[in-house]
């Protein structure tokens, strides 16, 4: 045996439930990607600080940082949008946090999987709002 299948797999019926649900959560930067290209049916939230946000950002993506999402705030969007929340990548929660604000004020919302790493990974490109 090894360290992979020490524990065995789960049944394929309950694997099957796990990442169907796990898809109800999260997307990732090449579904977004491609949604945004084609008009996108979702609001994109940038969750990190403004001065991240203009140093680069996902093209299309609003910045709301995640302590400023308020049912107020969220006043602006019909209450079906659907909202997907990035952040810096998997070392850092904020898109979790927003998620879970937006969740709280009962809003539908995913987060995209990877953040601004991922996306890079993916060899996409950052918008920029820093003057020259």
């Amino acid at each position: 045996m090894t360290y992979v299948t020490d524990i065995p797999p789960a049944p394929s019926e309950l694997a099957k439930e796990h990442f169907a649900a796990s898809l109800a959560f999260e997307t990732d930067c090449w579904d977004v990607q491609d949604a945004l290209s084609k008009g996108a049916d979702f609001v994109l939230l940038d969750v990190r600080s403004p001065a991240l946000y203009a140093r680069g950002h996902v093209p299309g993506a609003i910045n709301l940082p995640h302590g400023k999402i308020t049912a107020r705030k969220m006043a602006e969007w019909p209450p079906e949008t659907v909202f997907v929340t990035y952040c810096a990548g998997p070392h850092c929660n904020g898109a979790a946090r927003g998620a879970l604000r937006l969740a709280e004020l009962g809003r539908p919302v995913k987060l995209m999987a990877g953040g601004i790493t991922g996306w890079l990974d993916e060899g996409f490109t950052l918008a920029s709002s820093d003057a020259p």
